[in-house]
């Protein structure tokens, strides 16, 4: 017998939805596609001039939060004639880096960050940046689709001067598709949900509160839908809104996240 053998499992991340839907099948499951998020990249003019004010050599610390938003900056650099000089200034920066995704994509880039997280999340950043002293440094810091309140917190405790630059957007999904995934939840027609960021939770919850539902849906978490987590930062989005029955693996990838459920469900 396939370990997921007919367990119904939602998949609320849109990127590689096809990919995990195979991984999902070949285990005996089924999978359920109901996109939670949308990513929208901004017009290049939105990061234009701080690509520029990096290459002009005005800031001390660069923190990069993730890979995609690494590699859109250096897009716009190159698209800008500007990637050599881009690369440069990343050199004589002091680079922060958070998650695996980030550090590989630097690693192309043939950059190695002085600080890096030491358990994948942005707290996990925070603790490794507490041993520099950031006070009057100026900071160039890529969010991640996603306000980041603990870091600016930190930031702003410091005494630092920071600007923000935000490569791209995490937008809704359509209304339709939160109206269906909560139906199904309620109704029992969802063994687990599979979520790949924290906007996802948000969205979901978000709607689910709109609709007066959110405890009804938090019930149904707790007693018999299992909370898929990609890693530790959308895990803790999860206990944030409610959810503490989680399971979500060590190696932080989307595969191992199934084959994570699928053990799950072998106990």
């Amino acid at each position: 017998m396939k370990k997921l053998e007919g367990k119904r499992v939602a998949l609320v991340g849109p990127r590689k939805a096809e990919e995990i839907s195979t991984i999902v099948s070949n285990l005996g499951g089924i999978p359920i596609v109901r996109p939670a998020q949308g990513t929208v990249f901004l017009d290049d003019t939105n990061v234009d001039d701080q690509i520029k004010r990096l290459v002009n050599r005005e800031f001390d610390w660069m923190i990069l939060t993730t890979g995609v938003g690494t590699d859109r900056l250096y897009q716009t650099a190159k698209n800008l004639g500007l990637d050599k000089q881009f690369i440069t200034s990343l050199q004589e920066m002091n680079i922060a880096a958070r998650g695996y995704k980030t550090v590989n994509m630097l690693k192309k880039l043939g950059l190695t960050p002085l600080v890096r997280d030491d358990d994948g999340s942005t707290a996990g950043l925070v603790r490794s940046l507490t041993s520099y002293s950031l006070e009057g440094k100026n900071v160039a810091l890529q969010l991640h689709g996603d306000p980041a309140p603990i870091l600016i917190e930190w930031l702003e405790s410091e005494g630092a001067n920071y600007i923000e630059i935000l490569p791209y957007i995490h937008t809704p999904p359509e209304e339709t598709v939160l109206e269906l995934l909560v139906k199904e939840l309620l109704n029992g027609e969802i063994d687990a949900v599979a979520f790949t960021s924290t906007p996802q939770v948000r969205f979901l919850m978000n709607y689910a509160s709109e609709k007066g539902i959110a405890h009804d849906i938090k019930e149904r978490f707790k007693d018999s839908v299992v909370a898929l987590a990609v890693g530790k930062v959308t895990a803790q989005a999860l206990r944030e809104v409610g959810i503490d029955r989680i399971v979500y693996p060590k190696n932080e990838r989307m595969g191992s996240m199934i084959v994570e459920l699928a053990n799950y469900y072998q106990q």
